[in-house]
């Protein structure tokens, strides 16, 4: 479609296409929108509103994602404005755990991306290799080369979290054995081990772990006790939880107990 025939749309054609991008990628952003239809970016919130008020969306910053997206996989973008101090918490302990001249797994997500902002930030780390499946994770790292080396895995796009998976994923995870991998998750369970709400992104998540020396579950407080569809590992998998302040109200004694008997180390930022 030209652009010429995107400015011809009327505004309920154009409505009901932003609806339809919204349930195939789950997030849309204003400035792409404006871009695709040829619209101001005034319009293009002004569309997103109107779909608010039909209960079709619901607004975050930059965009919007479908209706109930929190209880399904949300948008990288909405998961990056919660919870941001204990995300930066937890990313400068799980950094203090890296060494100069080590190689680093990095999985895709917000606190992943956390910890990759604490690696930039210690000056005194030189020569470290990171791999990583997460786009935004290597724009946030391109800065450093060639401090840092950031090797990208490849792979299908999903537009939702910006990550990188299988088929070209696997490969490359394959041929590598890190020294350290921190996984990100939806879920800590003393039954169920870590878990992700996407089967795609466990699958990357699994093959990471494998490829490590040491793997570091790196996650908030909401996600302790909880279980999700994609197995990424069970616990005994990982020699770490670096976790936030509130994990301790959250940790209940069936998860502390399996934590202490698979040798699981918590971290919490009074430990720092």
């Amino acid at each position: 479609m030209t652009n010429d025939a995107r400015d011809a749309l009327p505004a309920w054609q154009r409505r009901e296409q932003i609806a339809a991008m919204l349930l195939e990628r789950g997030f849309v952003r204003v400035a792409e929108l404006a871009e695709s239809f040829g619209v101001s970016g005034v319009t293009a919130r002004t569309d997103l509103d109107a779909l608010v008020e039909t209960g079709q969306a619901e607004r975050v910053h930059g965009g919007a994602v479908p209706v109930g997206q929190a209880q399904r996989e949300r948008a990288f973008e909405v998961a990056l404005a919660e919870s941001v101090q204990p995300k930066q918490q937890i990313g400068a302990l799980a950094a203090s755990l890296v060494q100069s001249g080590q190689s680093v797994l990095l999985d895709v997500g917000t606190t992943t991306l956390a910890v990759a902002r604490a690696l930039k930030a210690r000056r005194d780390l030189s020569e470290l290799v990171i791999v990583t499946n997460g786009l935004s994770i290597a724009l946030e790292l391109e800065s450093e080369i060639p401090r840092f080396t950031v090797i990208v895995t490849g792979g299908a796009l999903r537009p939702l979290q910006h990550s990188l998976v299988d088929p070209l994923a696997d490969l490359v995870l394959g041929q590598v054995h890190a020294d350290i991998a921190f996984i990100g998750c939806n879920g800590v369970d003393a039954v169920h081990g870590v878990s992700n709400i996407n089967l795609p992104e466990a699958a990357v998540k699994a093959r990471m772990v494998a490829s490590a020396a040491r793997a570091v579950i790196v996650a908030d407080s909401s996600k302790l006790g909880r279980a999700h569809l994609g197995t990424v590992a069970p616990l005994a998998a990982f020699d770490t939880l670096v976790t936030d302040a509130a994990a301790p109200a959250a940790l209940g004694d069936e998860l502390s107990a399996a934590l202490e008997h698979a040798g699981v180390r918590i971290l919490l930022p009074s430990d720092s």
